[in-house]
């Protein structure tokens, strides 16, 4: 019995070592994440965001956080940032499945609000904040991308994603807001919009009316 010890402790006590760090390690992960995580929460309930800036209510920022989480997208791009709302919700995302963000905004007042808020967010490391003009940006973008949201001047839309769809990976998503199948107000114009989208062979779209109007397009294969 003595011996059989002897043969095995030192086996043991290799495995003890090389494990131990890597526990500690994966500890140390978790922990940051839950920070960050408490982080995020406490700003997006602490701030009040004006109406005037145009923002995402909680439940379209949490549905675009729940497909990049789901999916485990990585390389996101955001048209139009606003103020960051909707950038923080889907940097949080970002930093769980090791990705970034390029986001766009034309708006200089809005662009250094968001670069503030993606500080207080601890989001910063995320995302590539960029200001200029997306008509002339967003084409010139190398991509690839995974995930895609867009939010800026609602009649340029469609050449938007004209522009971005090449560079959309297949089994990615494609995300534009305020865009209704009804008519009136909440249409906001978009049904031709939605008609393009429909048309598609290779995506898949669907609207979730529960926020402010959220087309979700699945590209399933590249393009004809």
């Amino acid at each position: 019995m003595k011996k059989a010890a002897q043969k095995y402790f030192p086996l043991f006590l290799i495995t003890t070592l090389l494990t131990a760090p890597l526990l500690v390690a994966n500890s140390a992960v978790k922990t940051k994440t839950q920070d960050l995580d408490s982080k995020v929460k406490k700003f997006l309930d602490s701030q009040r965001w004006g109406r005037g800036d145009m923002n995402v209510p909680a439940v379209d920022g949490q549905t675009l956080h729940d497909i990049i989480v789901k999916n485990k997208y990585t390389r996101a791009l955001e048209i139009g940032t606003s103020t960051g709302r909707s950038g923080i919700w889907i940097a949080w995302a970002l930093s769980k499945t090791g990705g970034k963000l390029i986001t766009i905004d034309i708006d200089e007042r809005r662009h250094h609000q968001a670069l503030e808020n993606f500080e207080a967010a601890g989001l910063s490391e995320f995302i590539d904040a960029r200001l200029g003009d997306a008509h002339e940006i967003v084409p010139a973008l190398e991509g690839p991308f995974d995930f895609v949201f867009s939010d800026a001047d609602k009649y340029w839309y469609k050449n938007y994603f004209i522009a971005v769809e090449p560079k959309l990976e297949v089994g990615g998503c494609y995300t534009t807001h305020n865009v209704s199948r009804g008519r009136g107000r909440r249409g906001g114009g978009s049904s031709g919009y939605l008609e393009y989208l429909d048309s598609l062979p290779n995506f898949e779209t669907t609207v979730d009316s529960r926020g402010s109007g959220l087309a979700i397009s699945y590209k399933n294969s590249k393009s004809f």
